[in-house]
């Protein structure tokens, strides 16, 4: 798995477990957190596709969540999309000239 706030390359101990209090060695993120499961999408509703599980507030720390599975890590730098407003206003302007 990746880890959701660096990017860093990081091998599970088992398959596919990750631990509740497991971090990342390099920037020490939250690795159980729905940042770096493959079910957050910030487009879904309450950020998880996963239907059948409940709210979890902070995205970035870790949780109790039964649905975590690793994977979709967002990209470096905090999963945040730096230019996402700007490229889609750039998008609208382009489609309406």
């Amino acid at each position: 798995m990746e880890c959701w706030n660096c990017g860093r390359a990081i091998a599970l101990a088992s398959a596919q477990t990750v631990l509740t209090r497991d971090t990342c060695p390099q920037c020490d993120a939250d690795l159980h957190a729905c940042r770096g499961c493959r079910h957050f999408d910030l487009t879904a509703h309450n950020e998880c596709r996963e239907v059948m599980a409940e709210w979890v507030r902070y995205k970035d720390r870790a949780n109790y969540c039964d649905y975590f599975s690793p994977g979709g890590a967002a990209p470096p730098g905090g999963g945040q999309d730096k230019g996402g407003a700007a490229s889609a206003r750039d998008d609208f302007n382009r489609l309406f000239r």
